[in-house]
């Protein structure tokens, strides 16, 4: 089968207006089936107002999204949903709802607010459960896991879905390490094993590195640079973006760029013998 000659996901000339205030201006960048991108910059920069837009939670002043060939604003709120699931930074979760009760809310988009579920319904939340690697958490009360698996949990209800797409605004918020490289390594898995495609806003730049195909670095709400972690992690580029002087570890992989007041390997001995 040959590949499609269009990107999956695809934003055309964006200009997104906030409040009044222009957001995002002229912006186009288009996402390919099968990668994990990373969306990284400043506070403010528009990380997240593209990936809403990207979503179709908001409407851009002009230009378009393309999802395929077809133009997003053409789909009705459930045949996006179908298509493309997005986790937001926060969530509010009703008090006593179960893993298996959350995540069956990913398939509203398929059976509406009020039917009851079929087996396919039934076999997508089992399969989601499985693939976040939730089965013994299954009827675990929410309020009663870590925030690692509750992050999981919610994960597992957006691939209950069954879209082509995964938006993920900061998955790692509020995490502490050791959940946040479980809940990147979860993805990376995901898309590695199925395919999926993955477009999420990351702070930490070595994560974005280690668990991302490609780096996008957006200022001021333009796209400035985009490229592997390799191309992408350089001090003189970072101190661009994000005016902070960085160096990077000699010989890492996958890269690691550090802020300059760490001191650089000649001058520590910690990491010379690390």
């Amino acid at each position: 089968m040959s590949a499609s000659p269009f990107p999956l996901l695809q934003a055309d000339a964006l200009r997104v207006e906030l409040g009044g205030n222009t957001i995002i201006d002229s912006l186009s960048v288009g996402f390919d089936a099968g990668r994990i991108y990373a969306l990284c910059g400043p506070n403010g920069c528009g990380k997240s107002t593209l990936l809403r837009t990207l979503a179709g939670l908001i409407a851009p002043a002009a230009g378009a999204v393309r999802l395929g060939e077809q133009s997003l604003s053409a789909l009705s709120a459930r045949e996006r949903a179908k298509r493309l699931a997005m986790l937001a930074q926060s969530h509010t979760t009703p008090p006593g709802l179960t893993v298996h009760e959350l995540v069956a809310c990913g398939r509203f988009a398929h059976t509406g607010f009020n039917h009851s579920l079929g087996s396919e319904d039934r076999l997508a939340i089992e399969r989601a459960i499985a693939l976040t690697g939730l089965e013994s958490l299954a009827e675990r009360d929410l309020a009663t896991l870590s925030g690692g698996q509750r992050q999981r949990a919610w994960l597992a209800m957006a691939l209950a879905q069954g879209g082509e797409v995964l938006l993920l605004d900061e998955p790692t918020t509020y995490l502490d390490v050791h959940h946040q490289i479980d809940v990147l390594a979860t993805v990376r898995r995901l898309n590695e094993e199925h395919g999926l495609t993955v477009i999420w806003v990351l702070h930490d730049l070595n994560q974005a590195a280690a668990f991302s195909d490609e780096l996008l670095l957006m200022k001021s709400g333009s796209l400035r640079a985009r490229g592997t972690p390799q191309q992408i992690m350089q001090p003189a580029l970072l101190k661009d973006i994000f005016d902070v002087e960085m160096w990077r570890l000699p010989d890492s992989h996958p890269p690691v760029c550090l802020p300059r007041y760490v001191s650089q390997p000649q001058e520590a001995a910690w990491l010379q013998s690390a």
